[in-house]
């Protein structure tokens, strides 16, 4: 499926361009809004070859993974980036990850985001389970997969080596069927 184009109220998920280094930096780039994520901040090369990547990701059939920019629909301003990648592991399974601009946190854009992730994945590409993980201290990120219908399934352990320290990592899930009968 390519391009990729969803949009909720005040969000839009679109293709990456080579444009979006600078708003992809913005997060990947920012301590805080690494801080729960599985990598150290990148610079702004490692972004531009991540981005690059993944616009030629993009083409590929079939295609595997979806990295798209997270835009607010007023401003056409991207604000955050969003991933949806096939699980080799299980049939018609993906993982889902996201993350935002600190600026762009706490209005609900979260929830927002990881909607039009599984919409994307249960609607447009007719998968059969979701799965997405968390560092255990990102309470903000364990509301949100519930308000969206996850359930936290339980911890990899030590699944995450940053700064030098193993982390375990909370898996939340969300089934076809269960996105199919949630309201909204």
């Amino acid at each position: 499926m390519y391009p990729v184009d969803r949009s909720s109220h005040r969000l839009r998920l679109r293709e990456l361009t080579i444009d979006d280094v600078t708003a992809v930096c913005a997060v990947y780039g920012s301590p805080e809004a690494t801080e729960h994520l599985s990598f150290e901040p990148r610079t702004r090369e490692q972004v531009g070859q991540i981005v690059a990547r993944s616009i030629a990701a993009a083409t590929v059939t079939p295609r595997t993974e979806f990295a798209v920019a997270v835009v607010e629909r007023n401003t056409d301003e991207p604000i955050g980036f969003g991933r949806l990648a096939a699980d080799p592991h299980q049939q018609r399974g993906a993982t889902m990850g996201f993350a935002l601009r600190p600026d762009a946190w706490g209005v609900g854009y979260g929830l927002e985001t990881v909607q039009l992730l599984l919409g994307l994945g249960f609607d447009d590409l007719g998968l059969h389970r979701i799965w997405g993980a968390r560092s255990p201290l990102n309470e903000a990120s364990a509301k949100t997969m519930a308000a969206a219908g996850m359930t936290e399934e339980g911890i990899v352990r030590e699944h995450v080596l940053k700064a030098g320290q193993w982390r375990d990592s909370v898996v939340h899930a969300i089934l076809d069927r269960e996105w199919a009968s949630a309201p909204g």
